[in-house]
């Protein structure tokens, strides 16, 4: 929204190349991270190949059996026999892709056979059978399925399913081309790591690849060392900033790597994990995306439909405001910026032009109205570079329109941190650039919750960590509703 400032390049106390070197590195480092996890998994694709071969055995067995049990009470209707496939054979091939994609997307194929993996799996197909018999009776009330035949087929399903599974664990078991040796990167305090690191490796049979100090984890260097020793997920214990966990979560996630959190991180992002207990240690596991999660990829769907449709609709609005900015000021109608987005990449971000051609080059003149407390964001009251017709532009937020091209163009979401200038970047401390592991957005907490009231760059950076810690799409649906509102009202910038 519109609390950002319109600034130059202003030369900045520290010059934030190294981090865009450092960046430019880290995904130099994850690639080939990626290339040798795929180069060295053939035993965990295996594995996951022949899971999905079992439970659609499973369940092919359990529906053969059930529907010549059915026939028994009563026959089937004409169009649920398996000659027809959009009958019978049609639903068991749907059933079978809502099953496979849910254990996909709980990953449920890692390998992973854990009691309490089991409960999991039996709940989500109870829930696909249940949610289809609700989906049937409001599509077609008149649709009776045969008790005979459901309660089988319900109850069976998670029967064979499961029975498949436990004796496959058992039969891979024997072969030890087939055992899991995942490779793990564990981060503690110095005296913990020798011990920490042979208990798991005893305990689990998992490769102990790299290790760090918990001292040295917020290191910009940190990462490159985890992603090059190949781990496939980090033990983290005794974590020295509540925001480190929160960073490293995502950038492990931006690399694919899972991640699970021992002691005092515990409190850290326990919403988006698991509690378990491992190596006889209680944890919180986080797992990394499978395919990236379902919810980033609707984010996405929707930030391109709603800024397509948003283009279209407002496009008289632009007319208008375009008028209104040669009429008020001469120059261009639109300005830019350079600004940095995710994974620290500067972009151009555009916004209708709200101050005189020559703003840049004032601020310096300025500077010492800049009302930030720590000086790293620039904001000043009744600002003089701004035009007549700015003043509405900003506290309406309608000059932040244009953005909505860079949300088209992938540079930024409807929602998420505000993008910042150079200047302001330059000045960032270590955990400030958490903001950078997701897509920067038009509006955001930042704008809802004080918005020009806020004048550091660590109430910015706290609340940008909130929304990241407990992002959903709910949230982000949250974010625009109050968003509209303060517009309404005229709660925009100075």
């Amino acid at each position: 929204m519109g609390s950002d400032r319109q600034s130059p390049n202003k030369k900045p106390r520290s010059n934030p190349k190294p981090h865009k070197h450092h960046q430019q590195d880290l995904r130099a480092a994850t690639v080939s991270h990626r290339l040798k996890e795929f180069a060295t998994t053939d035993a965990n694709w295996l594995r996951s190949l022949l899971l999905i071969f079992s439970d659609i055995t499973g369940l092919a067995i359990i529906w053969k059996i059930s529907s010549s049990f059915n026939r028994i009470f009563s026959p089937l209707p004409p169009a649920l026999n398996w000659g027809s496939f959009l009958g019978f054979t049609g639903l068991f091939w749907a059933f079978a892709a809502l099953i496979i994609i849910s254990f996909a997307h709980h990953n449920f194929y890692s390998g992973d056979s854990q009691w309490r993996n089991y409960v999991k799996q039996a709940q989500l197909i109870s829930n696909i059978y249940l949610a289809s018999l609700i989906v049937s009776y409001f599509y077609d009330p008149t649709v009776d399925a045969p008790r005979s035949l459901f309660l089988p087929v319900w109850i069976g399903s998670i029967v064979t399913i499961i029975s498949l599974r436990l004796l496959l664990t058992l039969i891979l078991a024997q072969f030890p081309i087939a055992r899991t040796s995942k490779p793990i990167f564990i981060i503690a305090h110095s005296d913990r790591l020798t011990d920490l690191s042979a208990l798991i490796a005893k305990r689990t049979g998992y490769r102990v690849v790299g290790v760090l100090s918990a001292s040295l984890a917020n290191s910009a260097h940190a990462l490159t060392a985890i992603v090059n020793s190949g781990a496939q997920e980090v033990i983290a214990e005794g974590l020295p900033e509540t925001q480190l966990a929160s960073q490293l979560y995502w950038q492990l996630r931006n690399a694919g790597i899972g991640l699970r959190l021992i002691s005092s991180s515990l409190m850290v992002l326990h919403r988006r994990g698991n509690p378990e207990i491992f190596a006889s240690i209680p944890m919180i596991r986080i797992e990394a995306p499978l395919w990236g999660n379902w919810e980033y990829i609707c984010k996405r769907v929707l930030d391109i439909l709603l800024s397509f449709l948003g283009l279209i609709i407002l496009s008289p609005v632009f007319v208008a405001i375009a008028i209104s900015i040669k009429v008020s000021s001469q120059g261009s109608i639109f300005y830019s910026q350079e600004r940095i987005g995710l994974h620290g990449q500067p972009f151009r971000m555009w916004k209708f032009r709200s101050m005189f051609m020559d703003a840049d080059r004032r601020q310096a003149e300025l500077e010492h109205l800049n009302k930030t407390s720590d000086g790293v964001m620039f904001k000043i009251e009744r600002d003089p570079r701004i035009i007549p017709i700015g003043h509405f532009l900003r506290t309406t937020s309608l000059d932040e329109l244009p953005q909505l091209f860079n949300v088209l163009l992938g540079q930024m979401s409807l929602v998420g941190p505000r993008p910042l200038p150079v200047r302001d970047v330059a000045r960032f401390t270590q955990w400030h650039h958490t903001r950078h592991l997701v897509m920067p957005g038009i509006t955001g907490l930042w704008q809802i919750s004080g918005r020009s009231d806020l004048d550091t760059i660590d109430d910015v950076a706290k609340l940008d960590l909130f929304y990241i810690d407990r992002w959903t799409l709910n949230f982000d649906l949250e974010i625009l509703i109050e968003t509209l509102r303060l517009v309404i009202f005229g709660k925009g910038a100075y």
